[in-house]
């Protein structure tokens, strides 16, 4: 077997798509240590079908895939290819159609690695066979790596078989015959459980017997049983058949009974509905009744408080008429006191004026006498004013009362005119009252309308109740729905974001990304993959299911504000890239100072 060449993308150290041309003779690799030369090995090994991460030098078999440095970032896929010379068409008769055998293995981080061979989809088996008989793979002595020459020297007896079938081109036919043996293990294997499975049979089938025997005279048993079963069925579905009919006797009583309750029932359901319809229109003459009652009790209530009112009013007046009588008599009385007081006074006056004329030694006494009795005159008609001043005041108050009175009385008549007239009205409203129905029979009536009315009160309050329970409980158990919902609507999409992602991968395995033809300046990295994210992955040839291409006239874009830098200036790209990282800007963020 002869290789043409390796290529790789993505494995490991080799980020960029890098070919080894393999010529005629001796081809060398030289280079410093951790330049990648025991990579190259490790990609024979790896695309030739080993499945071991550690003989990868790794901790996992993702971890062949390129993790990023500080200018580049990390890849998602690996690719490495083998190109078999073929001219002699000694390969297997499937793949010998071909002058150049093409077997590539591409890893999707987190997904696992795919074969093809000649660009169709493999088997990882397929693979290691193709490479075995052509005496060589993955774990071949040939493939000679640091330390192998050691190995090789203390290597056991079966690692050294390995090397001399390898050596007589006889490891194809071994790997088939350590398939054959193992298909013959498990095929032995498989016998000996035949054998256990039918000495488990051959017991069961004496267990069977038994059980058939003994099915046999149950068989015979139950008949038995069912004759006599059949006999006391009969006896009792005659029994029954009489209790039936006496059952459909007293049921057609009781339909009968039940039918007049219903007519009774709907007799009184009718009562009921007129009663209700007539409901409203009693309540409202009662209302009325007891409103006319109510105003005639307050209007008599007021009347006799106000013909009590008047009477003690009269009383008030009475007394205080004679008492001004009283007052009256009393000051007559003085008054006429007082004139037989002045009377007696003019008399001695004109002894006096006799006694003053007859003696004049006795003059200067007398004339004391006089001025004296001057004064008493000039006090007693003082007196005698004042007396006059309060029996006009007292006539004055005796008219005033009396005018009192007369008003009083005038109003106690008309009073007595309104009570006359409420009581014509009371007799009145008496009289239609006693003309409607009964009071007792309509209020038992309304009592019952109101009893019912209370009864689909609460009956529609549990209903409401109920309802928004149920409500409630629709509504706990519908959101969990939503939840389960909205998580399976994120899974489906996510599932089929990935399916057109692996589908776009399988696709366009044969074609190459477009992020490999660009470069970007260091520290840039991160703005390119926030900006394109998986469009990176997609090829620039027209061929492919997804492509770049060129797409209008550029010079219609908008141009970006003032300060802000394109990413093209940054990135190396192809054109078909252009016109997007020209719309893509760069800026400078500015930290507001404390």
């Amino acid at each position: 077997m002869k290789f043409n060449k390796l290529r790789l993308v993505g494995f490991k150290s080799f980020v960029e798509p890098t070919e080894f041309i393999i010529e005629r003779g001796l081809t060398g690799v030289v280079g410093p240590n951790g330049c990648g030369k025991s990579n190259l090995v490790e990609a024979l090994r790896w695309v030739m079908g080993e499945n071991s991460y550690k003989n990868m030098r790794a901790s996992g078999m993702d971890d062949v895939i390129f993790s990023g440095s500080g200018n580049r970032p990390a890849r998602n896929t690996a690719e490495v290819g083998l190109y078999l010379d073929n001219f002699d068409h000694t390969a297997p008769a499937v793949f010998n159609d071909a002058d150049e055998i093409q077997v590539t293995r591409r890893i999707e981080r987190e997904n696992g690695s795919v074969y093809r061979i000649n660009g169709k989809e493999s088997r990882a088996k397929d693979v290691q066979l193709l490479f075995a008989d052509a005496s060589t793979g993955a774990r071949s002595p040939s493939m000679v790596g640091q330390g192998r020459i050691g190995e090789l020297i203390n290597a056991k007896p079966q690692a050294r078989r390995q090397l001399l079938e390898e050596a007589a081109g006889i490891s194809g036919l071994h790997s088939r015959r350590h398939e054959a043996e193992l298909r013959l293990r498990a095929a032995e294997t498989n016998l000996e459980r035949l054998e256990d499975v039918v000495v488990q049979l051959e017991s069961q089938i004496e267990s069977l017997k038994r059980q058939a025997r003994q099915a046999n005279r149950f068989k015979a048993l139950s008949a038995d049983i069912r004759a006599r079963d059949a006999m006391l069925l009969h006896i009792r579905w005659v029994e029954a058949e009489q209790a039936e009919l006496e059952a459909q006797t007293a049921l057609n009583q009781i339909t009968n009974v039940v039918a007049e309750k219903a007519q009774a029932q709907m007799e009184a359901a009718k009562n009921q509905a007129i009663s209700s319809l007539k409901l409203p229109e009693l309540r409202e003459d009662e209302a009325k009744a007891g409103a006319a009652l109510q105003r005639l009790q307050i209007a008599r209530s007021q009347l006799e408080e106000e013909a009590g009112r008047l009477l003690k009013r009269r009383d008030e007046l009475t007394r205080r008429l004679a008492q001004l009588a009283e007052d009256i008599r009393r000051e007559e009385q003085l008054a006429a006191d007082n004139t037989s007081f002045l009377a007696k006074l003019d008399e001695e006056e004109a002894e006096l004026n006799d006694m003053l004329a007859d003696s004049g030694a006795e003059s200067a006494d007398l004339h004391e006498a006089f001025e004296a009795a001057g004064a008493t005159l000039a006090e007693s008609e003082q007196l005698l004013a004042a007396i006059t001043g309060e029996r006009a005041e007292a006539a004055a108050g005796r008219n005033q009362l009396e005018r009192l009175i007369r008003d009083l009385a005038e109003r106690r008549q008309r009073l007595d005119r309104q009570r006359q007239d409420a009581a014509a009205e009371l007799d009145a409203v008496t009289g239609r009252l006693a003309t409607l129905d009964d009071p007792a029979e309509k209020a038992e009536l309304v009592e019952a309308a109101e009893i019912g009315l209370e009864d689909a009160t609460a009956a529609a309050e549990d209903a409401e109740s109920a309802l928004a329970a149920t409500r409630a409980g629709e509504l706990a158990a519908r959101r969990p729905l939503e939840d389960a919902r909205t998580a399976l609507n994120g899974l489906q999409t996510e599932a089929r974001t990935i399916s057109k992602m692996l589908a776009a991968g399988a696709t366009s395995g044969d074609f190459v990304p477009v992020a490999e033809m660009v470069h970007v300046e260091r520290g840039y990295e991160a703005a390119l993959g926030a900006a394109l994210g998986d469009d990176l992955e997609s090829p620039v040839d027209a061929a492919a299911p997804t492509y770049w291409a060129m797409n209008g006239d550029p010079s219609a874009d908008p141009r970006l504000p003032d300060g802000v830098e394109p990413l093209s200036s940054r990135v190396t790209a192809p054109p078909e890239l252009a016109r997007r990282l020209a719309q893509i800007g760069i800026v400078s963020v500015i930290r507001p100072r404390p």
